[in-house]
């Protein structure tokens, strides 16, 4: 199989892969069952990275034009004869979906130095598994169970208190407890947003929530986050052409540059809010990394406007999804209503083991491990990246996130080949923006960066 690859146009190596097998598959009739190139084979034949080919390969399983047999190899689908005529997908949310499985289906022995969850070893099991345990032994409804619709409101004044050092008064009936971040997002679209309307995103900022805002049809405007939050002079000018329903904000330690939200910006996105009549959702999901509290949009406006989001998922464990949001009291109903429509309720054992470890107090002794762990790996991560020449946005004072450039002469596909020869997994920098504009910035997950491969891949990089 011979395809053409253009090394210097802007449609991406796995997207021309793509393409290519499409138009091979079309030409030569193949029917099902044929066996494609090993993705070592396409890579080395031309000269590219294993990564794009897995991409490649990736979309077109997803487009049902081939199938994978673990152990075999990709072959092609039965349905492509019917199915290859078809253009291949561009639409935002394949872009995000599709530059994501790689992380997490990545084997064992690849370093996920782009991922956005903290790597197993760092995991504390005993203080969890005790709390698994005495919920196993105490409370035969936390297993068999549905939880309540709101979340238990034991665990809801157990969050209200939690809030309490960060300045947000927040009511235990103010409080929904959700799956996670993610599930959060969700709810929060669905209840607030109609296909057409306008939204305001953070530019970088999460892909997550750009794919959940492309399943509901909405329009996405970015705003430059800059060191200090969102860029205020550009959000000014966005809001003289456009009047958006919702601005989407990541306060602390903002997934991916790293940064913190400051005082003086917090207040005028306040500002422009009220005068504007938008509402602001705020993610603070790494907020039991920080040290020290900073200002908060919801602590400022009193749950008037702000939509506040926490979550214990990322620093407990990823399997336990656990989330709450903190609405104005108006919207709290609607909220539970949508969720039971979507969920019926979150998992109750899930919450009850967050319970037990906020009452005995084992889960505040593992966050303030976590936090000066992470401020360690931080300051160590900076200065790997200074001593190779990389190009850092902003230096964060903690958390897990570093958004950095390699040196300028290196191309997108030579720092991929080197990814793939150290044994690295990437997450590709276009995915945080929406328009998935091509950028040479990368997010790396600094809790990785003393892996021997991360201190081999940053270094062949220089």
């Amino acid at each position: 199989m011979k395809l053409k690859v253009n090394r210097d146009a802007r449609t991406p190596i796995a997207q021309q892969i793509e393409a290519g097998i499409r138009t091979w598959i079309a030409a030569h009739g193949a029917g099902g069952g044929r066996r494609l190139p090993s993705i070592r084979r396409l890579a080395a034949t031309h000269h590219i990275s294993r990564n794009a080919v897995i991409d490649a390969y990736e979309r077109l399983v997803a487009a049902g034009l081939v199938r994978s047999r673990p152990g075999s190899g990709f072959y092609v689908a039965d349905s492509a004869a019917a199915l290859v005529s078809q253009p291949a997908a561009t639409s935002g949310l394949e872009e995000v979906t599709n530059g994501l499985w790689g992380l997490f289906s990545a084997n064992e022995h690849t370093l996920k130095l782009g991922c956005g969850w903290l790597p197993s070893h760092w995991r504390e099991g005993d203080d969890l598994i005790h709390a698994i345990r005495q919920v196993a032994r105490k409370s035969r409804s936390g297993i068999f169970e549905y939880s309540t619709p709101q979340g238990p409101e034991e665990l809801r004044r157990l969050i209200q208190e939690r809030l309490r050092p960060l300045a947000i008064n927040a009511d235990a009936q103010q409080i929904v407890m959700t799956g996670g971040g993610s599930h959060s997002l969700d709810l929060l679209v669905r209840m607030l947003l109609e296909p057409g309307d306008v939204v305001f995103v953070e530019s970088p900022g999460y892909y997550n929530l750009f794919g959940l805002l492309h399943l509901q049809r909405i329009r996405m405007i970015g705003v430059p986050r800059l060191a200090d939050g969102p860029d205020i002079e550009r959000l000014e000018a966005l809001l003289a052409q456009y009047q958006p329903k919702l601005f989407y904000i990541n306060s602390v330690f903002h997934n991916p540059t790293g940064s913190t939200l400051t005082p003086a910006i917090a207040h005028r996105v306040l500002q422009l809010a009220e005068r504007h009549d938008f509402q602001i959702i705020e993610d603070d999901i790494y907020a039991d990394f920080q040290h020290a509290p900073t200002t908060r949009l919801a602590a400022l406006d009193g749950l008037n406007r702000v939509l506040y989001l926490g979550s214990f998922s990322k620093s407990l464990s990823s399997s336990l999804r656990v989330g709450f949001i903190a609405s104005p009291p108006s919207l709290v109903q609607r909220l539970v209503d949508i969720k039971m429509l979507t969920s019926i309720s979150a998992s109750r054992f899930a919450e009850q083991v967050v319970t037990t470890m906020l009452q005995n107090g084992s889960y505040r002794k593992l966050t303030e491990r976590l936090r000066t762990k992470l401020a360690n790996q931080m300051a160590l991560a900076l200065s790997i990246l200074k001593k190779s020449n990389w190009e850092v946005y902003t230096e964060p004072a903690g958390g897990m996130f570093v958004w950095a450039k390699p040196p300028a002469t290196i191309t997108p596909e030579a720092l991929s080949e080197l990814a793939d020869r150290c044994e690295v997994m990437l997450s590709p920098g276009h995915l945080f923006f929406a328009d998935h504009q091509p950028t040479p910035w990368l997010r790396l997950n600094v809790a990785y960066m003393q892996d021997p491969r991360a201190k081999a891949f940053i270094d062949a990089v220089r």
